[in-house]
């Protein structure tokens, strides 16, 4: 009897506790409704950023949510894009690093509900205007660099090369396009990532270095402006890097690879030939000189920071990757890099989207990067999970080709079909031959009950085609284009991307869209996947 008077006890002060903060949260007595959420940035080691606020004087979680803009070319298209979603019981939160001007709002929650904000949008330091390069590493007399340093910083969007200089001192003035005048040492635009292994053993009895970086388009135009120059304190008795560094700084959210996955690094002073490779476990001996015993795949890099693997890998698992520098004879020059990790997950037998197609599809642009720069794949813009099934270098031919083996094992029930960007180029394929190989590939989606979603095809640029390429384009490809388009126009399920794509002269693909005239850039990635999300209700 004594213990249940005292369960009952309990049962009282338990809902007394919660009345009372039911009557707290909902009548706001405490008065904070009216509090606002205040959140600002502080820099960290290693490029890191972490959000930070004023803690409620209440018990509370907070939600931290991430947002880009659209480009606000598609009518009746939404403002923002969502990439989710975090959670903390502090007043801080630390930001996924990321390629794209993104910004941030906060709200707290209590029990029962929202308790105070969203916050005032907070937009990401690392892209305010004018853009300039942001340090990630940072050499100080506690943490002294060695005569072969690692210079690292966040990408700047769209940037196909970077301008690093060197300097004995400060720069005649902060920012700005020009050299400085007064303490120039030396300079270099053969940088084409966010980072560059100086060689400073001409300086090794200077006591401190500088350097900063600027972003330079196609034609080396500036994009922005230096960034602050960062003083590099010497110690030549310190160990010089040997190896590839590699390139995960400016991961999108959610990070994960494509079917066809690709892999970055920064790579060695001097060094243009490298080899990755690929394993299902960590391998034997980290960071050293010989290949794993047990790697399942190699290739020999032809691009001294990236490569792009020639299989798909749709096993879910762990997969582990890592990349040496050879010499002519296949030789290891000094050694591994670390190795990177990505996962492969497992999927439900029918999934709900998947993209397919060609390079367009698979991601990257501005020359400079590889499809594991997610900010330059449409996908990562779209406001539905999705599997990107893209190939680069596909043909409408190849992506009918491979459509058995990479698309009918996800069995998607809505597929994005866009393929033929390159048919367009070729003189000796035709339209028809584009348009029978797209009739083959709905004809498969229809028997395997997959709903194809064709994208129209965009209109090339073959100037800048041949000055990024060093390739001639047939001169009839509008001709091949419209006919193609005409084509997809007529199919019951479409989204036509070309009209956004056109230059203000309608003679071919904007360059501001575009730097080598065929993949588009970050502003393009979006606006295809604005188009889409303006359509999705014809998704199943």
């Amino acid at each position: 009897m004594k213990t249940l008077r005292f369960f009952i006890f309990l049962l009282i002060i338990f809902g007394f506790t919660m009345l009372s903060i039911y009557m707290a949260e909902k009548t706001d007595v405490l008065g904070l409704g009216q509090m606002e959420l205040a959140a600002s940035f502080q820099k960290m080691d290693g490029g890191r950023m972490v959000l930070s606020w004023e803690r409620l004087p209440y018990p509370c979680f907070y939600k931290v949510e991430s947002f880009s803009r659209t480009t606000g070319t598609i009518e009746g298209g939404e403002e923002e894009h969502s990439f989710g979603s975090g959670y903390t019981f502090r007043p801080s939160y630390e930001v996924p690093t990321t390629a794209i001007p993104m910004f941030y709002r906060v709200t707290a929650y209590g029990m029962f509900g929202k308790l105070a904000g969203p916050s005032e949008p907070v937009d990401h330091p690392n892209y305010s205007e004018p853009l300039a390069p942001v340090s990630i590493f940072h050499y100080t007399e506690e943490r002294p660099a060695s005569l072969k340093p690692y210079l690292v910083w966040h990408v700047v969007p769209n940037a196909v090369c970077y301008e690093v200089e060197l300097l004995s001192g400060p720069p005649d003035q902060e920012g700005g396009t020009a050299l400085s005048q007064s303490n120039h040492l030396d300079s270099t635009r053969q940088v084409f990532t966010n980072g560059w292994q100086a060689d400073l053993r001409g300086y090794e009895g200077r006591k401190v270095v500088y350097w900063r970086a600027r972003a330079l388009g196609l034609h080396h135009e500036p994009i922005g402006v230096f960034s602050k120059a960062e003083p590099i304190v010497l110690d030549k008795d310190r160990p010089m890097p040997d190896a590839p560094l590699i390139n995960n700084f400016d991961y999108m959210p959610d990070f994960q690879q494509p079917l066809y996955p690709a892999y970055a690094w920064i790579p060695m002073n001097g060094i243009a030939a490298y080899e990755v490779e690929l394993m299902i476990r960590p391998p034997k001996e980290p960071n050293g000189t010989e290949p794993d015993p047990e790697r399942i795949w190699y290739l020999k890099s032809l691009d001294s920071f990236s490569c792009y693997d020639e299989y798909p890998r749709p096993y879910a698992g762990e997969y582990y990757w890592r990349v040496r520098a050879v010499d002519k004879d296949g030789k290891t020059i000094g050694h591994y890099s670390d190795a990177e990790e990505f996962i492969v997950r497992e999927h439900k037998p029918r999934v709900y989207a998947a993209v397919f197609g060609d390079s367009v599809v698979h991601g990257g642009g501005a020359l400079s990067y590889a499809p594991c720069s997610l900010e330059y794949n449409f996908s990562t813009y779209l406001d539905f999970p999705v599997i990107n099934l893209g190939c680069s270098g596909d043909t409408s031919a190849t992506s009918l080709k491979r459509f058995d083996e990479d698309v009918l094992r996800f069995h998607p029930l809505n597929l994005i079909i866009l393929t033929g960007s390159n048919s367009l180029r070729a003189e000796h394929i035709s339209a028809e031959d584009v348009i029978d190989d797209l009739k083959e590939i709905r004809r498969k989606c229809e028997e395997h009950d997959i709903r194809p979603v064709f994208l129209t095809l965009m209109p090339l640029n073959p100037k800048n085609i041949e000055a990024a390429f060093r390739t001639p384009t047939d001169p009839d490809w509008e001709e091949k284009m419209e006919e193609i388009n005409r084509f997809i126009r007529k199919q019951e399920y479409y989204v036509d991307i070309e009209p956004y794509f056109f230059d203000p002269r309608h003679s071919g693909m904007d360059y501001r869209l575009s730097v080598d005239g065929l993949h588009p850039d970050l502003k393009g990635k979006m606006i295809i996947a604005e188009a889409i999300n303006k359509n999705k209700d014809m998704l199943r």
